[in-house]
């Protein structure tokens, strides 16, 4: 699925939950999804416009924007496929591919962020899944899956600065 479908899918999936306005959609899709997802407006004004186009969202008196049937319908096919692999962009990856140019404080400075940013971001998800132990929705379980593969994202990355610290010690007294 292309990072257009991609879009088109969020914006629609924003819509099943709640009619919204441009602005409502965006700031449902930073507030929802924002731990794994994100849009601009810059995207998220013209798949509004070809949604509405085509059909698949209509806009009442107030401009706010509200799902059709036939968006329904397009949204269930579209989740149904699976995502399309997105070639990986990390700039952490990066940084430690070239980290022979930084000093050693500079390449440990670097680990240690990412281990606080992992950290902080594992405590952030928990409590969000510990706000969802109340959540009686059927859609919870849903939601509970994205938070966790969160929380094992974060878990890993921090044994993965442990795992990096120990390969840099060790190729340090070599």
């Amino acid at each position: 699925m292309s990072r257009r479908s991609q879009t088109r899918l969020s914006v629609l999936g924003a819509l099943a939950t709640e009619p919204a306005t441009g602005y409502g959609v965006r700031r449902a899709i930073i507030e929802t999804l924002g731990h794994f997802w994100h849009e601009s407006f810059g995207q998220i004004y013209p798949t509004l416009a070809a949604l509405e186009e085509e059909g698949l969202v209509e806009r009442d008196s107030q401009g706010r924007f509200s799902i059709t049937d036939q968006g329904r319908a397009e949204l269930t096919a579209m989740l149904a496929e699976p995502p399309e692999p997105q070639p990986p962009r990390n700039g952490l990856l990066l940084r430690i591919f070239f980290a022979p140019h930084l000093s050693r404080k500079q390449a440990r400075a670097l680990l240690d962020a990412t281990a606080d940013a992992a950290k902080n971001k594992l405590a952030e998800l928990e409590a969000i899944e510990r706000g969802l132990d109340d959540e009686t929705r059927s859609e919870a379980v849903f939601w509970r899956a994205t938070v966790r593969y969160g929380v094992h994202h974060a878990r890993a990355t921090i044994a993965w600065v442990d795992e990096t610290r120990a390969l840099f010690e060790a190729r340090r007294s070599r």
